[in-house]
């Protein structure tokens, strides 16, 4: 499961690109396939980007280079679009009214409809990136004021996204109308940073101002901060799996802290499915802060019994299916001692296909444990999602095609809960109608366009919530 990307914006600060460079850094989570960061000093744009982890991108001397006073940034992982060079961002393009450089996180439903509607029109698109359909919406209006046309063109895309724009001399920083993704606007002394999570602002040690509202495009340049708003607002529907999975648990997101909000889903893990365990033990990492909360709740103790090798990138030159559940052993090793003859409470973030999980209850048997219990901080993910999270399609998701006992024979645990929907809601340190439950309910909160995802044949259901 991996999430769309991390977008990073910096205006009025010498070391722009410095500080989008640290800025990606905190975000690398969100997107480890590539990197890349465009910068301006008010006459030339500069910009570079390639495959890899933030650190294997760029060097001092790349830097060096990247000159100016206003830097956009972006980490990626593929959803729409091919993992190639070429679909790597920021994306630049040059045309005679200037340049426009785009950062996107998220996924657009329309883009079917859009990119159609371009190439009748005569656009020759350059990827496979629904990123640079926003490009072409804005060079082809014949307004010459980049005030005056973006929100109209924003008006016409359906879908999730969060973009960071750098459009000559200003930095646009874009919201869809349901906030379906993060991003939040930050200030160092007189320059300000836009980032996908707040974590970014605390390497930077940029203070928080706000998040970036739903529907909004906020503008930067030398005149200070607009705000322009959509004319229609629409029902909030922030993906919930941003607090559940993908979010560093130091980030506040949507307002509200990550790390919180998942000790509360784990305290409420425990009172709904409570067990006569010995202790519990988390699923580095993204289950660690439910495992948590599932203990304090529960007085039971938690055990680190899982040890994660952090030196593991997505790179890894995996061997043979002679070496079996490989892939999962190298990531995480049980501790035979810990777990010897105990009654385990292991406490799971989300279950996708369940062939993971499968992999880590049979190490975990095979290292002594005597009861393996699992319990999952989120319902049973039952349909895709197309807002810019890789879900598997509906056939491949586990709870989409058995039911809960037949889920536990195949996971090979002695018992098997999830969290209720409304428990999870109930959890949220915000009201319950603020997010996206798609995956859990196949409840859209947007149309999803016939053909504007290889996945969206699958929904079963695919309503507009006006």
């Amino acid at each position: 499961m991996k999430e769309y990307c991390g977008v990073v914006g910096v205006f009025g600060h010498k070391d722009a690109s410095q500080l989008a460079y640290l800025g990606l850094y905190a975000l690398q989570h969100r997107g480890e396939e590539s990197a890349g960061i465009v910068s301006f000093d008010g006459k030339k744009v500069y910009k570079h980007k390639d495959m890899g982890l933030v650190g294997s991108v760029f060097s001092a001397d790349t830097l060096k280079k990247l000159k100016g006073n206003m830097a956009i940034g972006h980490v990626r992982y593929s959803t729409t679009g091919s993992s190639t060079i070429k679909n790597t961002q920021p994306l630049l393009v040059n045309h005679k009214k200037g340049f426009i450089a785009v950062a996107h996180n998220g996924n657009l439903t329309n883009s079917v409809e859009l990119k159609n509607e371009l190439e009748n029109s005569g656009s020759i698109l350059q990827t496979s990136m629904d990123s640079e359909l926003i490009v072409h919406l804005l060079v082809k209006d014949q307004q010459n004021n980049y005030r005056d046309k973006i929100v109209p063109i924003t008006e016409r895309l359906e879908g999730a996204y969060s973009f960071v724009l750098m459009v000559n001399d200003s930095i646009y920083a874009i919201r869809d109308p349901h906030g379906f993704r993060p991003l939040s606007l930050g200030r160092i002394g007189n320059a300000y940073v836009v980032a996908s999570e707040t974590c970014a602002f605390d390497l930077l040690q940029a203070e928080y101002i706000r998040d970036i509202e739903p529907g909004e495009t906020l503008i930067i340049n030398k005149n200070g901060l607009t705000s322009l708003k959509q004319s229609k607002e629409k029902r909030k529907a922030s993906c919930i799996f941003e607090y559940i999975y993908f979010s560093r648990p130091d980030s506040n997101i949507f307002t509200k802290n990550v790390y919180l909000t998942r000790k509360n889903l784990g305290r409420t893990l425990a009172k709904e499915h409570p067990v006569d365990a010995d202790m519990v033990m988390p699923i580095p990492d993204s289950g660690t802060h439910a495992a948590l909360g599932y203990a304090e709740e529960s007085k039971l103790p938690i055990e680190m019994a899982f040890i994660r090798n952090h030196y593991v990138g997505r790179t890894f030159i995996q061997p043979s299916q002679l070496i079996r559940d490989f892939k999962v052993r190298i990531k995480l090793n049980p501790i035979r001692d810990v777990l010897k003859d105990k009654r385990v409470v292991i406490v799971e973030d989300s279950v996708v296909r369940g062939t993971t999980s499968k992999g880590r209850v049979r190490a975990l048997r095979e290292a002594g444990a005597k009861e393996i219990h699992m319990r999952v901080s989120c319902p049973p993910i039952i349909s895709p999602c197309f807002y810019g999270i890789d879900f598997p399609t509906k056939k491949e998701l586990i709870a989409a095609n058995r039911n809960i006992e037949e889920m536990r024979q195949f996971i090979g645990v002695d018992s098997l809960k999830f969290i209720s929907l409304d428990g999870m809601l109930n959890s949220m340190m915000l009201p319950k109608e603020n997010f996206c439950t798609a995956c859990f309910t196949g409840d859209y909160p947007t149309k999803i366009c016939k053909g504007s995802s290889k996945k969206a044949l699958e929904a079963e259901k695919c309503k507009r919530i006006v």
